[in-house]
């Protein structure tokens, strides 16, 4: 059977789905209004709940969240002052850590996001040099080879995954690179990103004690290469950071595998889901390509806008280490505060027309993404090179865009915002 190009020009302007979730939104009390509900992200619904939540609640609380009570901060300009702000909100592992679900406390993975001052930043200081400017421009090149043979590799005229055959190869092949991993067995690091964050309530996805057997499993593997590395001479991969650093070289295990985790999902996911998410983009606002291809000195700026419009982790979370005054509400010492960056990204207060794609926005590095203060993505800046060298070599080869023709398959995660497939295929 043939497929079409989903024709975006022809929808109206809101989809019907985004129309009855908006009437839903409006419908229901505020009070019952859960963010965490998985329906309202796979099936991409979130976004009139954040509006209304930003106009009539910036700092909500929901006392019967699915993992507990939480407060959900939606505003650009409130989430800065909680993600900057550490020592009130904490970030430690023991505490919940940085999700919205509370670690296990029988199996809690340390890791230096989940750590406050001045722990988190001798642990983040020690894998540092693997994003300093001189190995950047030696990644460079070799993402730059990979890329190209990917996209050399695509089949023309056959619909075919984007999210399989290049948001995962490339971001796999990097991250395969970064901890000197076995390139055979690199599809592994995707397997454990996908279920280190996989939330276990949801139908197929690994129980609680699968999911630990699958990290143990993490573990074991990237021990042999911590026992190899410990005892040769340092090098540039993060294994052998980690291993030869004096701030990280005597970690427990569980400590090992949290960093390890970490430096995966962070690796993969930011990127991966990028990737995918301007391909989407791109499609849906064939005028911003065409932008695009006027003038391809606009990729920089493209690239950190689709990073804004897409917010590939949707959230971060903070434990209230005192009583805490915010926004007219009382925040308990004790409680978790989530920071919706999905929702501060679409804040209009803060960023001009936000639900809009403009690759040529004014400060488009400006956003959210990324996170601020002490816990910013360390990665941030191999993310966009992987990005803007996606977007030349796309550029070099498509005058007409990959057609995207199937709706995207998404994770249902209120954490990771991401796609699990996205059918399309290159004109003949």
């Amino acid at each position: 059977m043939a497929t079409r190009a989903i024709d975006f020009a022809a929808w109206p302007a809101e989809p019907p789905h985004l129309a009855a979730a908006r009437a839903r939104a409006y419908a229901m009390p505020l009070t019952e209004i859960d963010m965490l509900d998985t329906d309202l992200w796979v099936n991409d619904m979130h976004w009139p709940y954040f509006e209304r939540l930003r106009d009539e609640s910036p700092i909500h609380y929901h006392a019967n969240g699915r993992f507990g009570p939480y407060w959900s901060v939606t505003r650009f300009a409130d989430i800065m002052k909680v993600d900057t702000d550490h020592a009130r909100f904490s970030s430690d592992a023991h505490l919940g850590g940085i999700t919205a679900k509370d670690m296990d406390q029988d199996f809690i993975l340390p890791m230096f996001i989940a750590m406050d001052p001045p722990k988190h930043d001798v642990q983040r200081k020690a894998v540092s040099p693997i994003v300093s400017p001189g190995n950047l421009a030696h990644l460079e090149v070799l993402i730059r080879e990979r890329a190209q043979a990917i996209f050399d590799n695509l089949p023309a005229g056959e619909t075919f995954d984007w999210v399989d055959r290049v948001s995962i190869e490339l971001t796999t092949q990097m991250l395969a690179t970064l901890f000197d991993f076995p390139w055979d067995d690199r599809r592994l690091l995707t397997y454990w990103s996908d279920k280190a964050t996989a939330d276990e309530t949801v139908p197929g996805n690994p129980t609680k004690a699968e999911r630990e057997a699958i990290m143990l499993e993490c573990l074991m593997y990237f021990t042999k290469l911590w026992n190899e590395r410990v005892n040769a001479p340092p090098a540039g991969d993060l294994v052998s950071m980690l291993a030869h650093n004096p701030a990280t070289r005597d970690m427990v295990p569980m400590e090992y595998l949290g960093n390890l985790l970490l430096l995966i999902v962070g690796g993969n996911d930011t990127t991966r889901n990028s990737i995918t998410g301007g391909l989407t983009f791109m499609a849906a606002n064939p005028g911003e390509y065409a932008k695009l291809r006027a003038n391809p000195d606009l990729i920089e700026s493209a690239v950190s806008e689709i990073i804004r419009y897409q917010t590939p982790l949707a959230h971060m979370r903070r434990t209230a280490l005192v009583e805490v005054e915010f926004g007219g509400q009382t925040i308990r010492k004790g409680d978790r505060v989530v920071m919706w960056y999905v929702s501060g990204n679409r804040d209009p207060r803060s960023v001009d027309r936000p639900d809009e794609f403009i690759i040529d926005r004014p400060r488009a590095r400006q956003h959210l993404s990324f996170g601020f203060g002490i816990h910013r993505c360390v990665g941030n800046r191999l993310a966009e090179l992987q990005l803007k060298i996606v977007w030349q070599e796309i550029l070099k080869r498509y005058p007409r865009l990959p057609e995207v023709v199937g709706i995207p398959g998404r994770v249902p995660s209120a954490f990771v915002k991401g796609y699990t497939s996205l059918p399309v295929r290159i004109p003949a």
